[in-house]
């Protein structure tokens, strides 16, 4: 349960914005996420076209790239959706996935190699791949056996994003002295979404017909999820009168601080939400719980992306010495710079 400290009363304007549960499935669609279980065979890329197309999005984008032989979870964000992408894609990973030693091993020097792995490691990302090719740190949250069947090593693996686990049964493998190389790999888990969440690219196609055709909209929503289900950052709840500046580029000041979740540090990642619970932007916390509770002023939030459409709020502040206010009620956000 999250416990939310009030910093000001603050009531919001049932005339502007929504609350995420009363969105039409047009608004919904809009700020989409949409847990895809790929199949093997074609490249991430071309699932979020299909799902573009399908979906009729102006634009879509996907969060951690699959490779075409792998399935699994992939996340894909429509339209406005589009602009958390960033924030997902540091979430962590699980796959379950099959590798072949090229020798014969036994079940026990398997399970030391793999309790070795675990914690931090050393990588150098394969040559056919997106990044640098420079070392990197990641970690190994869990690596366990499943299932020995010869050659042939059944794992579970919980990871740090950006964990390349090709490299990692490479890795494996010349550490046993045997080499190994990857033979299936499957994602359960990526940006907070389960295997069980996911739907299949037929699913959504079924779905979107009986929306379209009959109307019916049930189906849909389970697969359409919003940003304030999907990201889990702490939150901060903001007046009605502060949106619109930090939709035009202000930072939050603390006056337009209506509540807070407990437990903020300083330079977390935060979500800023309306008073109806609506994704405004993500920022990182200038403030720690306790100064914002004891302070009256200063800048709260540094926004980082802004979510909400401009003009969703009224304009209710005027330039004035450097700040941005929001009419009689003097709730301040500070312009950046």
């Amino acid at each position: 349960m999250v416990e939310l400290i009030e910093h000001i009363s603050a009531e919001t304007d049932p005339s502007h914005g929504k609350v995420p549960r009363d969105r039409t499935m047009a608004e919904r669609m809009q700020l989409g996420i949409i847990p895809i279980n790929k199949p093997c065979g074609p490249s991430s890329h071309e699932v979020g076209a299909w799902v573009q197309r399908l979906t009729g999005a102006i634009k879509a984008g996907h969060s951690g790239t699959l490779d075409p032989q792998v399935s699994g979870v992939l996340p894909v964000a429509l339209d406005d959706a589009t602009k958390a992408l960033t924030f997902m894609l540091k979430s962590d990973k699980e796959y379950v996935g099959i590798m072949r030693f090229h020798r014969a091993v036994d079940a026990a020097r398997v399970r030391r190699l793999f309790a070795e792995h675990v914690g931090k490691i050393k990588q150098l990302p394969p040559v056919r791949s997106a990044v640098k090719r420079v070392q990197r740190e990641r970690e190994i949250y869990v690596l366990e056996l499943l299932e020995l069947d010869g050659r042939d090593a059944l794992f579970h693996v919980s990871c740090e994003a950006g964990t390349y686990i090709r490299k990692l049964c490479h890795d494996l493998g010349r550490s046993a002295g045997t080499g190994a190389n990857m033979v299936e790999l499957r994602r359960t888990r990526a940006a907070g979404f389960s295997e069980v969440q996911c739907c299949t690219l037929q699913q959504l196609s079924d779905a979107l017909w009986l929306w379209k055709e009959r109307g019916d909209e049930s189906e849909l929503r389970k697969y359409v999820l919003q940003p304030e289900q999907v990201l889990k950052f702490k939150r901060i709840i903001i007046v009605d009168g502060a949106i619109e500046a930090l939709c035009a580029g202000a930072q939050l000041a603390l006056p337009g601080v209506a509540k807070f979740e407990k437990g903020i540090a300083r330079n977390e990642t935060v979500m800023l939400l309306s008073l109806k619970g609506e994704m405004v932007a993500i920022g990182a916390a200038l403030m720690s719980e306790k100064e914002m509770k004891e302070g009256t002023k200063g800048l709260a939030v540094k926004t980082v992306r802004v979510v909400m459409r401009a003009g969703t709020y009224p304009r209710l502040w005027k330039k004035h010495e450097g700040s941005v206010h929001d009419g009689e009620e003097g709730r301040t956000s500070e312009k950046d710079g």
